[in-house]
């Protein structure tokens, strides 16, 4: 459904013959436009005026690689699949509204015919021309809207049935885009919380770091405190005893 869809999104801007480029255009990376030519069997400006004409729209984009040997660039593309459901959205809703508008205009009026010219006219302008052709002399005659209201009113539900479709499309492809994102940013949540995690070590370890630093440069600050010596006692000299030699008596 999805293909068929951009196809018809590719019909309306560049000719129903171009469709099965969208076969060749990428969704998820984009394609060499050498060989998308190569597989259209046209050649590479035909190719690129095709991708110019889509991308006015904004429904492809595309990217550029020199070739380092030669010194062109080559230009890749790929399909904007949401733009491009969007864009076809756009257009239903256009031709339904012009459906309806077309319902209520021959519900509420009149509408006259000059069967021989097979030329139409409103109830007005008839009576500007007294209900006569002005090309064959034939006089107007009241025309019949019923099948006319039956196939508007028939062709305004298949775009209502198609436009559902589409609203279906661009759901699935917005689920997809919101994933991506969401996957995306809690990658980038998380990256965010590894880098404050290791600025916070990088803080623990500059600090311990500075720290032992600090425990270093005050051991050698440190004076050693000398040690007061104890006070010596002085002996006090002690007196010698000198005994006296008993002198014996003569007899």
């Amino acid at each position: 459904m999805l293909n068929k869809f951009l196809k018809e999104v590719v019909g309306i801007i560049a000719g129903k013959q171009v469709e099965d480029i969208v076969d060749l255009l990428g969704t998820k990376k984009y394609e060499n436009e050498f060989i998308i030519a190569k597989k259209l069997d046209i050649t590479i400006n035909q190719t690129r005026n095709i991708l110019y004409k889509i991308s006015d729209y904004g429904l492809v984009s595309s990217i550029r690689k020199k070739d380092k040997k030669k010194g062109w660039y080559t230009y890749f593309w790929k399909i904007e699949i949401l733009k491009s459901l969007e864009f076809l959205k756009s257009e239903v809703e256009k031709r339904m509204k012009q459906a309806s508008t077309q319902i209520e205009k021959r519900e509420a009026n009149r509408f006259y015919i000059c069967k021989r010219c097979n030329i139409e006219f409103t109830e007005e302008n008839a009576m500007l021309r007294d209900f006569t052709c002005n090309e064959c002399g034939e006089i107007f005659k009241t025309k019949d809207n019923t099948k006319l209201i039956k196939e508007l009113k028939k062709n305004l539900d298949k775009f209502e049935k198609k436009l559902e479709e589409v609203n279906v499309e661009i759901k699935i492809e917005t689920d997809k885009i919101e994933k991506i994102k969401d996957k995306e940013r809690k990658k980038e949540e998380k990256e965010k919380a590894q880098k404050r995690e290791e600025k916070k070590i990088a803080r623990r370890k500059a600090a311990a770091k500075k720290k032992e630093t600090e425990k270093k440069t005050t051991k050698k600050k440190v004076v050693k405190k000398k040690v007061a010596k104890k006070p010596v006692k002085k002996k006090k000299p002690t007196k010698k005893v000198v005994k006296k030699k008993s002198i014996k008596k003569k007899k």
